[in-house]
Order: C-alpha cells, then sequence, then structure tokens
C-alpha cells in the first residue's frame, strides 16, 4: 500500500515539474499562468474576506488561501518532497501519508487547470472578470472542477482529524525533528501549520462548508454564464478586482 502510494505522489510531482517545464519554456503562456494564479489568489481572499477578518477563522481562511490557492512558487517545496517520499511513506503514520497524497493529487490538477485556462487566454495576459470566465467555460472539464473542491475538503476533513487524535498529534509532535533531518521540513511545516490553525477553529466542519458551498456556487455561475453581458453575481467577487 505504501509503495503505491509513494509511486503516486512521485507521479503527480513528476506532473508538476514537466508542466513548469512546459511553461518555462514559452514566456507568453508563463506570464498568463502567474495571471491566472494571482487572479485566482485575489478572488479567493475576496470571497472569504468576512473569514480572513473574522476572530477565530482568519488563520484557517489564511492557510487555505496562502498553501492551496496562492500564486506561491512551490517548485522548492516540490523538489523537496520528490526527493524525499520514501523517507516519507516510511517515517510518517498513514493518514498522514494518505493526506500527503491528496495534496499532491490536487497539487497536479490545479496545476493542469491552470496551464489549460493560460492558453485558453489565448495570447492576452490582461486579465479581468470576463476574460476569466470564457476562459473557464473555454476550458470547461467540470468534474475535474468538482474533484478540485473533493480533494480540498478530504484535505481539511484530514487535518480536523489530525487535531482530535492525540495519538496522531503526539506523533506528529515527535516527527519534528526527525523530519527535519531527512528533509521533510517543508512538509512537517505545512503539516504543522495545517494542524495548529483548525485546532483553533470553533467549528471546523462549518468552516469546511462555507468553503465548499462558496467554490461550487461560483463553479456553477461561471458554467452557466452565456458570456453576453455583466458577469452573475457569483462573479461580482472577481470583478470589483478589476
Amino acid at each position: 500500500m505504501h509503495n503505491a502510494e509513494a509511486t503516486e505522489i512521485l507521479s503527480k510531482l513528476t506532473q508538476v515539474a514537466n508542466l513548469r517545464v512546459v511553461s518555462t519554456a514559452d514566456p507568453a503562456l508563463l506570464r498568463r499562468v502567474v495571471a491566472v494564479k494571482s487572479f485566482q489568489h485575489r478572488r479567493f481572499a475576496n470571497t472569504y474576506g468576512d473569514l480572513l477578518t473574522a476572530p477565530g477563522h482568519a488563520a484557517a481562511a489564511r492557510f487555505f488561501l496562502d498553501e492551496l490557492y496562492g500564486p506561491k512558487d512551490f517548485t522548492e517545496r516540490d523538489a523537496q518532497f520528490a526527493r524525499v517520499v520514501p523517507a516519507l511513506v516510511r517515517l510518517f503514520p498513514h493518514d498522514v501519508v494518505v493526506t500527503v497524497l491528496a495534496l499532491a493529487r490536487l497539487h497536479a490538477l490545479s496545476e493542469d487547470l491552470d496551464m489549460s485556462m493560460a492558453r485558453a487566454l489565448a495570447g492576452d495576459d490582461d486579465l479581468n472578470a470576463r476574460r476569466y470566465g470564457i476562459a473557464w467555460q473555454l476550458v470547461g472539464r467540470a468534474p475535474d472542477r468538482e474533484q478540485q473542491i473533493e480533494l480540498m475538503l478530504s484535505i481539511g476533513q484530514a487535518l480536523i482529524r489530525f487535531t482530535r487524535n492525540p495519538l496522531l498529534r503526539h506523533s506528529l509532535r515527535l516527527m519534528r525533528h526527525p523530519a527535519r533531518a531527512s528533509g521533510l521540513g517543508a512538509l512537517q511545516n505545512f503539516l504543522e501549520s495545517g494542524f495548529e490553525t483548525f485546532k483553533s477553529l470553533p467549528d471546523p466542519h462549518w468552516f469546511l462548508s462555507q468553503v465548499c458551498e462558496r467554490e461550487r456556487s461560483l463553479a456553477t455561475c461561471l458554467f452557466g454564464w452565456d458570456g453576453v453581458g455583466e458577469p452573475p453575481s457569483a462573479l461580482q467577487a472577481i470583478s470589483v478586482l478589476i
């Protein structure tokens, strides 16, 4: 089981690396990929503006924004993961390995969709709400958009389980020094950050439901918009960023 998971984690990281090679070889495409990621980061910050400023929820919202939705360059973290996947599956509890696999799947899927969006922008990286919505429709892939949400949900649910499992919490603390000594410091930081932010949530299941409901509502409107006239209400969170 662990070998299969390690193989898939490496496969997803390789997929992301290959997409980066393609975009790096085409400066215009790379600019559009960065524009898509930056736009989505600002959109998330607007859609969840209430949670980003709400006592008890701000840290978790920031964690999602920076670690799962941000335009941050994860090249170094990915390279680190790829080098130490065997150590990962050997040292970390199985529940953590499964969570890292979900993170790798989400990472690869998001990179693939972002690349597809960048290609759909067809030579222009001047991105606004209308052009973003049209690119979204050109890309399509509604099942993949839903899978993005499901993977995000599974990662959040795993972090909730970690906070409620004293043995796992203790194991994670004990892993701090061995993980860093084995080159797994970035992963350890991600897990500890997620653990601390979700532990502080007054109602973590409500928080996750808010994220899923808002993302699904936005996807429904993006797929349903006819591309003519003003963007629908669910796109206004993006429109104000123009």
